[in-house]
């Protein structure tokens, strides 16, 4: 398959790899991505085994990674791409999570893994394409209301409690403002403080909860009980 040389995609657009089994629909969202505003899709690879090898050789800044995939899983391939020392760039690359029905019990496990959130295959490719865009700019896709049913829907282990004596009463004020898809601007416009304040307090959240972006710490606060379903910020 044509792939763009080591090194992503044109200046100022974003290098998109795309992983999924099903050949048909992988060059459908290749097709149709390829022909969006700012995106360049360096590859393709149609399990979890290509997707880690393809990003290791072309690293690009987001890959749409399908969850049931043979060989190797999206979910475990997320984990070997977010892992220290799994691409030859100073950064990993993004990951998000493409899957059929929102309430797949595998995209909250991608999510725990460090994916940066997820979209549906069944939304219009210019949304797909936001979505990529988005995450590469270093923010997260969540969908609150979907993201609630699903963890809901996972028994808590004791053993992800949250540490919420680590977390200062503010922190935990931006990480349920976080759970509801606050964006940072909204944080502050919520709680009357600078941009840069909620900035410092979501990297200590993150920090604190070992947690490798905002959508990972979501999952957990949800996780541990500190956000619980059906709550509203």
């Amino acid at each position: 398959m044509p792939t763009q040389p080591d090194g992503a995609g044109t200046s100022g657009s974003v290098a998109l790899l795309i992983a999924d089994d099903d050949e048909v629909t992988r060059s459908g969202l290749r097709t149709l991505l390829a022909v969006q505003p700012g995106i360049t899709v360096v590859g393709e690879a149609a399990d979890g085994v290509e997707a880690v090898e393809q990003a290791r050789r072309l690293r690009p800044d987001v890959v749409l990674m399908d969850v049931r995939m043979p060989r190797l899983n999206g979910i475990e391939a997320t984990r070997q791409l977010l892992a220290g020392g799994s691409t030859e760039c100073a950064e990993p690359p993004k990951v998000v999570v493409i899957t059929t029905f929102e309430n797949d019990g595998y995209v909250t496990a991608a999510l725990s893994a460090g994916a940066s959130g997820f979209v549906l295959k069944r939304l219009p490719v210019r949304q797909i394409a936001e979505a990529v865009r988005v995450v590469a700019a270093g923010e997260a896709i969540l969908f609150p209301a979907a993201l609630r049913r699903m963890v809901a829907a996972r028994p808590l282990d004791s053993a992800e409690a949250l540490p919420r004596a680590a977390l200062t009463g503010r922190e935990e004020e931006v990480l349920r403002l976080m759970a509801t898809g606050s964006s940072n601007p909204e944080i502050a416009r919520s709680l009357v403080v600078s941009l840069e304040t909620v900035k410092t307090h979501v990297g200590n959240v993150l920090t604190k909860l070992g947690a490798q972006n905002r959508t990972h710490a979501v999952v957990i606060a949800y996780e541990s009980g500190l956000v619980v379903p059906g709550f509203v910020g």
